[in-house]
């Protein structure tokens, strides 16, 4: 879905236009000459968190000093040439690369190119005028990521969490009860693996965000794991789920018993994995996690046990091939062990930091 992208695109939209106009209108009020060159940087500069805004605006400050400099050495030295230009400008990707300042080569090469073709007399004075006009460009796009519309990619992270998995728990119900179109589920399962890139983003984004205290950055490292736990178990959902469509015709052919069995088996652990959720945001009391009530679910072990015991009576009284059953089985096992340790790390985290959960599962998609 669209709003899965790393931020809303009309508020990135919104904060880039503002950047531009507070450039442009910076560079006006100083009567720098040609402004436009302050929007083309601020266009540059604009990043969907602070911290990469941050990043961003120190490699360009140093990408646009490294410009300025070779286009101001190669014009005093050989010349305005165009020929002269295309060599600068290979000077420069090769030191920007050299200094692993990739991210800000193209406003280097504006930088070279918007200094070279000063005309005139008064060569350096307008050089340092251009480059400072960049560097105001640089410096209104890092002040309006800074305090215009700040991300909060917590809230984000954890409801593209939540609306993808219960996506994934949904078709799992269907596939389980074999009421899935084979088509529409293998365009589901394309558009699932899409939801999950960006929320691996999302959690590169809130990872990178920095707290103000020692206390806070903690508090945030054992929510992070939580986070990543939480993402990993739905990754193990989905392949749940491929594993019930690649398998699908074979699975048909299952004894009747062997069906029921998964299907209860699957329909425990995705109850238990929609209670996760709400546990974590405090709106389940621990004691209500179904998974710990020992008469409702069988431990792996005793599963196990059962599976092998009817695979074996089924195997001697019919024909049957055990081998894509015990696929799925895996993967549903593999599953079950990530809910487990999810509990255990949510548990652990309520017990030192229940103060600190601040999310909220939000009625529409983000």
């Amino acid at each position: 879905m669209k709003g899965l992208d790393f931020m809303k695109l009309g508020a990135r939209i919104f904060k880039t236009g503002v950047a531009i106009v507070f450039s442009l209108f910076i560079a006006e009020l100083l009567q720098l000459p040609n402004p436009v060159f302050a929007g083309i940087a601020a266009i540059f500069a604009i990043q969907p968190s602070i911290y990469r805004s941050y990043k961003t605006a120190t490699e360009q400050v140093q990408g646009n000093l490294i410009g300025a400099v070779i286009a101001v050495i190669f014009s005093l030295v050989f010349g305005k040439d165009l020929v002269i230009v295309g060599f600068a400008a290979i000077i420069t990707i090769t030191i920007m690369l050299k200094l692993k300042l990739e991210k800000a080569l193209t406003l280097a090469l504006v930088t070279v190119i918007a200094i070279m073709e000063i005309q005139g007399d008064d060569f350096l004075l307008f050089a340092v005028l251009r480059f400072a006009t960049i560097l105001v460009g640089v410096i209104s796009a890092f002040m309006v990521n800074l305090v215009f519309l700040p991300p909060k990619f917590e809230k984000k992270l954890f409801n593209a969490i939540h609306y993808t998995q219960d996506e994934i728990i949904r078709w799992l119900r269907i596939a389980v009860r074999q009421a899935s179109d084979h088509q529409s589920t293998k365009q589901t399962i394309s558009q699932l693996k899409e939801r999950l890139v960006r929320v691996d983003q999302l959690y590169s984004f809130f990872k990178e965000e920095r707290g103000y205290t020692k206390k806070a950055n903690y508090t945030k490292g054992r929510k992070l794991v939580v986070y990543r736990e939480l993402i990993s178990a739905s990754y193990k959902s989905l392949d749940v789920l491929k594993k019930l469509h690649h398998h699908e015709h074979e699975l048909i052919q299952l004894p009747e018993h062997f069906l029921m069995m998964i299907k209860e088996r699957l329909d425990t652990l995705l109850t238990y994995h929609e209670q996760l959720h709400l546990k974590f945001i405090g709106k389940l009391r621990p004691e209500h996690i179904e998974e710990n009530d020992s008469e409702a679910f069988l431990q792996r072990q005793e599963v196990m046990d059962i599976f092998v015991k009817q695979i074996t009576i089924t195997q001697m009284e019919e024909e049957f091939s055990s081998y894509h059953l015990l696929h799925l089985l895996s993967s549903i096992l593999k599953y079950e062990e990530q809910l487990e340790h999810v509990d255990k790390l949510i548990t652990s985290y309520q017990n030192f930091h229940s103060e600190e959960l601040t999310v909220e599962i939000e009625e529409t998609p983000y």
